[in-house]
């Protein structure tokens, strides 16, 4: 080849490659990023006979049945005017399910029907109190044992409930610092959790007719989470752990000694942030880690062969078994991946067949979603930062848009995987930055204890030195970068906006927190045993009071200089609707560009279809307005 055909050759790859990267891209619309779904919350009868699902009708949704041998479906539920927020199979012919309760926010009635949809009857009348089943299967064939809070609001004791007439016995009296009580696999009550604000204590008994003694105590800070009570040994425990290490490992405990008696899985370098016990073969199946990605870990050979087997008939997807029968042959698995939502199959392993159920959302195609990547950098202080940068398709990564999302947390984080609200910013042509902060959880002992009380500061200081990295790296186009968050995101998102000035054109907030103070009033009574832990990670409002009125939104007005948007519901009991309201009009007053939303519901509820689509469309005009003339 000359030199004269090779530079030839060289141009024309070369625009092809521009051309590429310059293909429109079909802008989808709003709706097709945030359906509910037509089919979802799949479950399997303890026999795995019978297949169950919500089905929406409308605004509404309704229980089905299906029976795996004839094929026959069946509408069991009649509901009209509340949705079902949760259900499960209590024996093989009968279903227990939570129905949203009329004129209260996030309690629920209870209610027990069998699968023909006969005998169906309430199961709770608590007023405004509030139950959650502590063991999903009938005990003795007619006894469900439950947590609630009717005697005290406080705290949570433990009932006996009768199925077949209502009666509730306590089985257990909450002395007033249990925060957590956790059952066998035949439901008895042998583990509790009691707290006195800061330290943690494990309590243990081999019998219920025994007293609870103290086994081991540690700081909130630390982790010590009960997997499972071993059946074939009582005294030991499966439990995740890091005390005296910094990432959390897989170890046995002895409840007699307090001491560690065996450790099933560690590493260095890898967070164990779950495990998965079989009662069937009475062992722990695997642990799952996470670093960039969630994976497996098996200590049980014949489940890694049952996953291998579902990795083949499902390829190029992530599996996650999100239901069995008790003998652990049927399943219902969920698959996704960071560019699709995935849907849900039911898998019988002895007959190795696989029937797809449903899609999550069969309006996404995977082939126009962008990917979700791994980043990380150093924070100021030397500190790694880790988390995920998805750009725009077909664009040239250099000088874009930017949509930051720091999420709601600390104690909580980002995973990969498929992210409805990323998509649609993405496709929108923004690269959207997600942050794993100090404080995130997943990343190990230390790290989650630098985030506590650094909201406002280096928690913030770490996202504004991510931002500054994509500057740096020429990503980001400096004049047209957003921040935008939900809950105590929304609560950092603006908190940057007023306390890094001339860095983010624009930020928003969802459900966000404007003050500190509201938000630690906010707290239910039953989380009061944890407020010392609260004013560990976000502070104190009697010792620290100045501080949090420094970094808490509401309070600074007169600082803020970028266009606001505000989405809030007067239906959110831990927002304050009037407040964000006055906010609101101290800004105007300001001259600051403020487009304030007021939801009828939370985007989260079984109603929440069109208020996400209206928050999205209304999100999508203010980043237009705020970032396209920048």
């Amino acid at each position: 080849m000359t030199v004269k055909k090779r530079y030839l050759l060289v141009v024309l790859i070369a625009l092809f490659s521009a051309c590429r990267q310059n293909r429109q891209v079909r802008v989808i619309p709003v709706a097709d990023f945030f359906k509910s779904q037509e089919k979802g919350s799949y479950a399997i009868s303890l026999d795995g006979k019978t297949l169950s699902y919500l089905k929406a009708q409308g605004k509404k949704q309704n229980l089905f049945v299906e029976d795996l041998v004839t094929g026959k479906s069946a509408q069991i539920t009649q509901l009209n005017e509340k949705n079902i927020n949760y259900y499960f199979w209590a024996s093989n012919d009968e279903i227990v399910y939570y129905k949203e309760k009329a004129g209260a926010d996030r309690l629920s009635d209870i209610f027990i029907i069998n699968k023909t949809g006969a005998n169906e009857r309430r199961l709770s009348d608590n007023g405004t109190s509030r139950m959650r089943v502590l063991k999903d299967q009938l005990i003795d064939g007619k006894f469900l044992l439950v947590s609630s809070n009717k005697r005290d609001s406080t705290v949570f004791d433990v009932y006996r409930l009768n199925v077949r007439n209502g009666h509730m016995d306590m089985a257990a009296k909450n002395p007033g610092n249990i925060t957590d009580w956790i059952t066998d696999s035949k439901g008895k009550i042998r583990l509790a959790t009691a707290s006195d604000g800061v330290n943690q204590t494990l309590l243990f008994r081999e019998k219920e007719s025994q007293a609870f003694r103290a086994v081991v105590t540690n700081n909130f800070k630390t982790t010590l989470k009960p997997i499972a009570i071993s059946d074939n040994r009582p005294d030991i425990i499966y439990a995740i752990s890091n005390v005296n290490r910094d990432k959390n490992a897989l170890i046995e405990l002895n409840c007699i000694t307090g001491k560690e008696s065996k450790v099933l899985f560690s590493n260095d370098t890898l967070n164990v942030v779950d495990a998965q016990y079989s009662e069937s073969k009475k062992t722990i199946a695997f642990v799952i880690c996470e670093t960039w990605k969630k994976e497996k870990h098996y200590l049980d050979t014949t489940v890694k062969k049952l996953y291998e087997k579902l990795d083949k008939l499902l390829p190029g997807t992530e599996s996650r078994i999100i239901d069995r029968d008790k003998a652990e042959n049927t399943f219902i698995v969920r698959t996704f991946t960071d560019r699709n939502p995935g849907s849900y199959y039911l898998y019988v392993a002895d007959k190795g067949t696989i029937r797809k159920l449903s899609d999550f959302n069969p309006y996404v195609k995977e082939a126009e979603m962008c990917e979700m990547k791994p980043v990380s950098y150093k924070a100021r202080d030397g500190l790694k930062i880790q988390g995920y940068l998805t750009l725009p398709m077909n664009r040239i990564p250099k000088n874009l848009p930017v949509v930051v999302l720091p999420h709601d947390g600390p104690g909580r984080r980002n995973s990969w995987g498929y992210n409805a609200e990323v998509q649609f910013l993405a496709n929108r042509g923004y690269a959207v930055f997600q942050v794993n902060y100090r404080g995130s959880s997943g990343y190990g002992k230390s790290f989650a204890a630098a985030g506590s009380g650094e909201l406002g500061g280096k928690i913030k200081d770490d996202i504004n030195d991510g931002v500054r990295w994509l500057v740096q790296n020429k990503i980001a186009n400096p004049r047209k970068i957003a921040i935008y968050g939900t809950g105590l995101g929304g609560y950092i998102a603006l908190n940057s906006l007023y306390s890094s000035p001339g860095m983010y054109a624009c930020g928003g907030s969802n459900s966000g927190v404007i003050n500190l103070f509201s938000y630690l009033k906010s707290i239910p009574p039953f989380w009061k045993t944890n407020l010392q832990m609260f004013y560990e990670v976000i502070g104190n409002p009697l010792t620290g009071g100045d501080r949090m009125r420094q970094i808490s939104p509401v309070f600074h007005a007169d600082k803020f200089r970028a266009a606001v948007f505000i989405a809030q519901s007067p239906k959110d009991p831990r927002s304050n609707s009037g407040e964000a309201i006055q906010f609101v009009k101290e800004l105007k007053k300001r001259n600051v560009n403020v487009t304030y939303l007021e939801k009828e519901y939370s985007e989260f509820s079984p109603q929440g279809e069109e208020v996400r689509q209206t928050l999205y469309a209304s999100l999508e005009q203010f980043l237009s307005a705020n970032l396209s003339k920048k």
